[in-house]
């Protein structure tokens, strides 16, 4: 008896199934984008002018150097304790609490002369504050 040797298939991959369920999924996708269309509304932006600005809050401006000196709208402090501070910012607010402190401090300052800032800030009973900071771009 001689039996044959049967000749190894080699294995197929049926890609039918796997093209009808990506024709499924794109009939899917197809049906549930919305599109938006820009030319069914007519929009008339409305102008403003930057002048009629009129409540425009008060805003002090401290600087900290790299050392750690402070100064309040361009007034530099003597001494460098928490107490003067609060006493500069007081003054500079001039018993409004609406003003904004913007904290522009340098890149190579403590950071406990910022928190001084805010500590001082809080004691003067100023709780609007910001920080500056300047885009990488910009070399002053």
């Amino acid at each position: 008896m001689r039996f044959r040797r049967r000749q190894k298939d080699e294995p197929e991959i049926n890609l039918i199934p796997f093209i009808d369920v990506l024709l499924v999924v794109l009939i899917f996708l197809m049906l549930s984008t919305t599109y938006s269309r820009f030319t069914e509304l007519q929009v008339t932006l409305p102008t403003a002018n930057a002048e009629t600005l009129k409540d425009r809050p008060t805003e002090i401006i401290v600087a900290v150097s790299g050392d750690g000196r402070y100064s309040v709208n361009k007034m530099p402090v003597d001494g460098r304790s928490v107490e003067l501070l609060t006493t500069a910012l007081s003054a500079a607010a001039s018993g409004r609490s609406d003003t904004v402190v913007i904290v522009s401090a340098d890149a190579s300052a403590a950071h406990q002369a910022v928190v001084n800032v805010l500590d001082a800030a809080r004691r003067a009973g100023l709780s609007r504050l910001t920080f500056a900071a300047q885009t990488p771009g910009n070399g002053r």
